[in-house]
């Protein structure tokens, strides 16, 4: 399966990810060879890179690792083919336009088709690629629409009840995380994945919160460094498929839980029903 990274922070943060290091943490580079992408949020707008190679031959990639923008909400991505063919319109996150803001998408999964199709069925919003993420990402987006036109930013609450609402009817068909972004939120959703053994299941998600004086590094490992830019406290929350080091804090998020951020801390959590959690 694909891996998944997003970091939300209080203040603009530069992150120096290496996309290779990031995928041995998945459990080998050698399988996530199908594309990469990064998107970094700047005033209110979205810095969009990725590629249809392999991270570890893109001259872009050792670019951005040398000179990271600063930003206070970065979204990763790093494909492993299961639907789709292997072309640029394939590769995540996806960004979109709806009510004036700009959206971000990406998503670790399989979801069958065409159930996807019969669940969750298309209006405005259509995948420019051929993959069921972005075919998920329209059907999300065609849930937010009403309430984006109505002008201005909906209250948080709104937009919660609708995301959860689509990874409820996404479960049922695969693996199903997720991460999503509309500029003002993160919304990090945990399932199943396929795990070392190579059986499919929770936990999908591990998240770390971090803290840190005034100009003193958030967060250093090898493959990620995270710096915190000027006099102030920083907040951050980090979120990976699977744990990108070994020291204590990452939680796994338990199957079918919505995490909601912003400003890099947790400012709501929601867990389905069991009876709605596959």
């Amino acid at each position: 399966m694909c891996e998944l990274f997003t970091m939300s922070s209080r203040f603009p943060a530069t992150v120096q990810l290496s996309l290779d290091e990031f995928a041995r943490h998945g459990g080998g580079t050698g399988v996530h060879r199908d594309g990469w992408g990064i998107a970094y949020y700047e005033e209110g707008d979205v810095r969009l890179l990725k590629e249809a190679v392999p991270a570890s031959d893109s001259a872009l990639v050792r670019f951005i690792q040398r000179h990271p923008p600063a930003s206070t909400m970065v979204v990763s991505h790093i494909r492993k083919a299961t639907q789709g063919d292997h072309r640029f319109a394939n590769c995540q996150p996806f960004v979109r336009e709806l009510g004036g803001r700009t959206h971000v998408f990406a998503h670790n999964g399989n979801l069958a088709r065409p159930a996807l199709d019969d669940a969750l069925p298309l209006g405005t919003f259509h995948p420019v690629g051929t993959t069921d993420s972005e075919y998920a990402y329209c059907a999300l987006l065609e849930r937010l629409r009403p309430m984006w036109q109505q002008g201005g930013v909906p209250p948080l609450d709104d937009r919660v009840a609708a995301v959860a609402e689509i990874a409820a009817a996404l479960r049922p068909l695969g693996p199903a995380n997720f991460v999503y972004t509309d500029g003002d939120a993160l919304f990090v959703h945990g399932h199943r994945r396929t795990q070392r053994d190579g059986t499919i299941r929770a936990p999908g998600v591990h998240v770390l919160c971090r803290s840190c004086a005034a100009a003193t590094g958030a967060f250093s490992t090898p493959g990620l460094d995270i710096t915190a830019g000027g006099d102030v406290a920083q907040e951050v929350v980090l979120a990976a498929s699977v744990p990108l080091t070994d020291e204590p804090g990452w939680t796994a998020l338990a199957e079918g839980e919505l995490l909601v951020i912003r400003g890099g801390e947790i400012v709501a959590r929601r867990r389905p029903d069991a009876a709605d959690a596959a």
